[in-house]
């Protein structure tokens, strides 16, 4: 089972999640996630009139405050809709990611970060020979991404 890029944030409950996704899985089946690493998250992605584009965190970083809300007129895709929408997104971190897996029956097999993103979310993010985008040289070196695999316990 796979779970992709931008998924996890819409989900209020990832114990619940967790439950379904093993109950989905004959023992042996594994779910690989590859999400947006939840410092990016901490980063908001379009700076306000008058900041700058620097690295620095504008949200939280982990579970426990409930739901962001967002009003915008723009989607996350970029498509502009009439009228202020409102959304909804929730902090997960990795410690807690990790740990609903493992309490709902889970081996975690491994956890990777990444320092790349399929599109450049900063104006000063440089293009990768193989399509992906990262930050230029001179910039600290955070996650953007990370993969997760994990096998349902026999």
């Amino acid at each position: 089972m796979y779970t992709g890029k931008g998924a996890l944030c819409y989900l209020p409950d990832l114990v619940q999640w967790a439950d379904v996704v093993r109950d989905l899985l004959r023992p042996g089946g594994f779910l690989y996630v590859v999400e947006f690493h939840p410092l990016l998250n901490s980063l908001r992605p379009v700076s306000l009139p008058g900041e700058s584009d620097d690295l620095v965190l504008r949200k939280d970083y982990l579970e426990g405050r409930g739901p962001i809300a967002h009003e915008s007129t723009v989607t996350y895709t970029g498509d502009e809709v009439p009228g202020r929408q409102r959304s909804y997104e929730w902090m997960h971190g990795l410690g807690e990611l990790v740990t609903t897996l493992s309490a709902a029956g889970f081996r975690i097999d491994s956890l990777r970060e990444s320092e790349v993103l399929p599109w450049p979310r900063w104006s000063s993010m440089e293009q990768t020979p193989g399509g992906w985008w990262r930050l230029p040289d001179d910039a600290p070196r955070i996650p953007l991404l990370f993969a997760l695999k994990a096998t349902k316990a026999g």
